[in-house]
């Protein structure tokens, strides 16, 4: 029988636990921190016909198995090989966040248990690089409240039965608030007119007709929107093709709640009438 195996990973304090909580609540079988001289084992009990480890298998792996940086590409083709349906969830954070919650917490970073934690945070961001780079699933938990990480999961798994649609996950973010980690494709567009600096428009989003008939029907706005959809046109085929499960396109303005909001808006309705892709969209600077 065929398995749906989650590889749970990411960097220390970002949250992984959490995740692998909410996957066990959700029926899957957890294994938290396999020691890799056991993998094999594992792929034992995967091609058991008994079933014992059920058709939803969790998986969590990281840098307290200390070589897994450099057996992860080799695990990753085991589970391939096994003709399994396999995922990978990266749980990140902001390196400050991070920094913040070990303080918090007065933990020493396990890449760096008697030295500094900003030292042991910056050792694991460049040894899970690659992992990172791999994973169908990229969730950043800076913002992120308990609730809020088990809601991010949920949806997340509601993608995985949509194995012949890619995720397109569109998002409107301030870029003074910072860059969404999760983003594999950032477009910036404080260059167009901003109706902040209109009073009637000021309190108001990009949702509300008004700022997006200001933002997309103004010269510039609706070249660009032009121009960004025929760029998307051809950018997500070939991202296809290269077996991309999953792809974050982060639009950002100056605060996050006009112009990013309205053109994410347009892109979302563009791309969802097509019904190629699974489109999500989220508007990081606006309390839905």
């Amino acid at each position: 029988m065929k398995k749906t195996i989650l590889i749970v990973t990411g960097m220390s304090g970002a949250g992984k636990t959490q995740v692998i909580n909410t996957l066990q609540d959700s029926a899957f079988f957890c294994i938290d921190n396999l020691p890799l001289a056991l993998f094999s084992k594992f792929l034992e009990l995967l091609a058991n016909p008994s079933g014992e480890l059920g058709s939803l298998v969790s998986l969590g792996l990281d840098l307290r198995e200390g070589n897994l940086d450099e057996k992860f590409p080799e695990v990753l083709e085991l589970l391939h090989k096994s003709g399994h349906i396999t995922k990978i969830i990266f749980v990140d954070a902001s390196d400050d966040v991070l920094l913040r919650r070990f303080i918090e917490t007065r933990r020493p970073h396990p890449l760096s248990p008697k030295g500094s934690v900003q030292e042991g945070i910056a050792i694991e961001r460049r040894r899970m690089a690659l992992i990172r780079e791999k994973s169908n699933f990229v969730i950043d938990t800076s913002n992120f409240n308990i609730h809020q990480l088990k809601e991010e999961v949920l949806r997340h798994l509601e993608t995985l039965s949509l194995e012949s649609k890619m995720v397109i996950n569109i998002v409107s973010f301030g870029f003074s608030k910072g860059i969404p980690s999760e983003a594999s494709i950032v477009f910036d567009v404080r260059f167009l007119p901003n109706p902040y600096f209109i009073p009637e428009l000021k309190e108001l989003d990009g949702r509300n007709k008004q700022v997006a008939d200001f933002v997309l029907k103004n010269e510039e706005g609706r070249i660009f929107v032009e121009k960004l959809q025929d760029f998307i046109d051809f950018l997500l085929p070939h991202f296809q093709k290269e077996g991309k499960a999953y792809l974050t396109i982060g639009i950002g303005c100056t605060g996050g709640r006009h112009r990013s909001v309205a053109i994410a808006n347009s892109i979302y309705t563009y791309l969802k009438e097509k019904n190629i892709y699974e489109v999500n969209l989220r508007h990081n600077e606006l309390k839905e």
